[in-house]
């Protein structure tokens, strides 16, 4: 059953915070041609290029890469897709169908573990762009804290907004970065002389298939995890479905495609620094200013949605629908991480964090699928305060996820949601829930 189908009244003042409390209703409802964008932008992220460049030197172009990237985006794109589906269908965020399947007290666990890694990355993201245009465009370190002060406020800008102006947004900036990164892929191909060229290049082999599997589905899982804050929108479940996996799949792809490419033919290019950032590779090719506008739109539509993600957790947290305060409030937080260079040290915690957030998706799924049957109750209805087969499901599920890439078995987030399903759908049936 459709959560918005029911006869619950909607708090019409939660319209201008994008509904951070409530499911979307029809009326505010969008279409592929608007969601599809939104989703694109969010995963083209500057991240996603780098962990391309760390796999592409490694691995025969094809099939060997290419295949990688294919099966490791088919899993993130249908891990996506799937939340996608529940969220056009219910109209709920991930933080709001956690109180489902983890209680109305035990859900802020949700809140705190997918708001404080996505302010994480905002504020890595600040400091990243001061220090990209410190190389790349000259701009003096003596200046840092006056770009990442500029950029912290003017990337919140359209979260702040909300969902139309993150729209209009990507519908501009997405195309754009598609061209600029066709464009590199072009003068490269020509330059290492086309798929012959390609494939005479000897790799490095110096990194397993499951290590490489789980750079490319581990790098953006947790962003899966949460791009139910803009599938919820969708005017149907195939709209939701088709534009997440658009994005997780195609456009994600292509990113770390067009990294893994760009690293595999200019590896060892003694000007070019570090070849898994196509920016100072684009610098390289003579295209100085068209990697500066990647730069900044890739920039701008990745943070405003994470900046929009921490907002729409702390607004949960707090249950209050007042979201737009958390939009400055958490850029705020991450300016003072930015400055203080605590973000250097934050990378290796939030990717490790990354392990922890998929059992997230993998319980929700196994609770609206399997537990409930396709249908979720109206969220008036009273919850327990802790959902114990939820929790101790979560718990089994990230240690399993954090051993197995401790022993090098399978692909870490992959065995986290996998264990999720099968504990939560074990422990649901022996776990009577209470109020």
């Amino acid at each position: 059953m459709n959560v918005f189908s029911r006869a619950q009244s909607i708090d019409r003042s939660q319209a201008g915070e994008d509904y951070p409390l409530s499911a979307v209703p029809p009326e505010a409802r969008r279409s592929i041609w608007s969601l599809a964008p939104i989703l694109m932008g969010f995963t083209l992220y500057s991240g996603t290029l780098f962990a391309g460049g760390l796999v592409g030197p490694q691995f025969r172009f094809f099939p060997d890469l290419v295949g990688l990237i294919l099966v490791g985006n088919l899993i993130l794109g249908l891990y996506a897709a799937g939340l996608a589906y529940i969220a056009a269908k219910t109209g709920l965020t991930t933080v709001l169908m956690a109180r489902f399947s983890f209680g109305s007290v035990g859900s802020r666990w949700v809140d705190f573990i997918l708001g404080f890694t996505q302010i994480g990355w905002y504020a890595w993201g600040s400091a990243l762009i001061a220090d990209l245009l410190n190389k790349l465009a000259g701009v003096p370190t003596s200046w840092n804290w006056l770009t990442i002060l500029f950029f912290t406020y003017f990337f919140c800008s359209t979260a702040y907004i909300g969902y139309r102006a993150m729209d209009w947004l990507s519908r501009l900036a997405v195309p754009a970065m598609l061209i600029l990164m066709v464009w590199s892929l072009s003068i490269a191909t020509g330059e290492v002389g086309g798929l012959e060229g390609l494939q005479s290049i000897t790799p490095a082999g110096e990194m397993s298939i499951g290590a490489a599997l789980t750079i490319i589905v581990g790098t953006f899982i947790s962003g899966g995890t949460q791009s139910t804050n803009w599938s919820r929108f969708a005017d149907s479940t195939k709209t939701a479905w088709t534009s997440t996996l658009a994005a997780f799949f195609f456009a994600n792809g292509f990113l770390i495609f067009t990294g893994a490419f760009c690293a595999l033919v200019y590896s060892g290019v003694a000007d070019i620094a570090d070849s898994s950032d196509i920016v100072q590779v684009m610098a390289y090719q003579g295209l100085l200013l068209g990697g500066l506008i990647l730069l900044f739109l890739n920039m701008w539509t990745t943070q405003d949605n994470t900046i929009y993600a921490f907002s729409v957790a702390g607004s949960h947290m707090f249950r209050t629908n007042k979201r737009t305060w958390f939009v400055l409030g958490g850029a705020t937080i991450a300016l003072i991480l930015s400055l203080s260079g605590i973000y250097e040290n934050l990378v290796s915690y939030l990717i490790l964090l990354g392990t922890f957030i998929p059992p997230v998706g993998g319980i929700i799924m196994a609770d609206f699928w399997l537990h409930r049957r396709g249908g979720f109750p109206s969220l008036d209805q009273r919850q327990p305060a802790f959902n114990w087969a939820g929790i101790i499901a979560y718990v089994l599920a990230s240690a399993i996820a954090y051993f197995s890439s401790q022993a090098g078995f399978g692909i870490a987030p992959i065995n986290g949601i996998i264990a999720a399903v099968i504990l939560y759908f074990v422990l649901s049936k022996a776990i009577p829930q209470g109020r």
